[in-house]
């Protein structure tokens, strides 16, 4: 999303460098383009974990792609704020947000397009647009939002299991349209938690509030 500031920290780069080395043979064995997803709360460091792990991986000699879920939500920020205020059903992954289309995406990535065309959203402004992607050269394509553990073709889940309390230090420091001092967009948060407290279950790895990495065996 156009207007996202990401700033990596070393524990960005730590867990990024632990998963990279656990799932590195796997990406290397598969034949087609690998698919990572980055899940968890408004605030807890998805981008920048996102972010961290291409980096990793570009180390490796490996190219990846990252697609941020903010990119397709139906409506714009401001507008979609507006929405949630009068339709307190708006709410969640199936409306207000075109899993579908990113769905679409990645499985158009796995089976060798050169070329994704997807949303751009543009946070100032308040619009969406349509970018295209190249994908010449890409082995691995990383998907980062709260809701992406729910997308079907996947190789690697990461969940981060930080809640609206861990995450307020690193909202603060982004402060979208003031949210911190929101008190709806706290109501969100809390209703945000619960819609995906159960998402961790579907995780490879986790990583917890003090950015260990647990490894979720098979």
């Amino acid at each position: 999303m156009k207007g996202d500031i990401i700033v990596l920290e070393e524990h960005h780069k730590k867990v990024a460098g632990v998963i990279v080395f656990e799932i590195i043979p796997k990406i290397q064995k598969k034949t087609t383009r690998y698919i990572i997803t980055v899940a968890g709360e408004s605030g807890s460091g998805k981008s920048e974990t996102a972010q961290a792990i291409s980096d990793e991986l570009a180390k490796c000699g490996i190219q990846t792609v990252v697609l941020g879920q903010d990119d397709y939500f139906v409506l714009p920020p401001k507008t979609n704020d507006a929405k949630r205020k009068a339709d307190p059903e708006w709410l969640g992954p199936h409306l207000e947000v075109k899993m579908d289309v990113l769905e679409q995406n990645l499985k158009d990535a796995i089976y060798g397009k050169k070329q994704l065309v997807k949303p751009l959203t543009d946070y100032a402004r308040d619009t969406i647009t349509e970018e295209t992607v190249d994908l010449g050269g890409i082995k691995v394509v990383i998907a980062e939002g709260t809701y992406t553990s729910l997308l079907k073709n996947v190789d690697t889940k990461i969940f981060i299991a930080r809640n609206r309390t861990d995450t307020l230090e690193h909202r603060q420091k982004r402060n979208r349209g003031n949210e911190v001092n929101d008190p709806f967009i706290e109501q969100v948060l809390m209703t945000e938690h619960k819609i995906i407290a159960g998402h961790k279950q579907l995780a490879d790895f986790i990583i917890t509030k003090d950015y260990d990495v647990l490894v979720i065996e098979d």
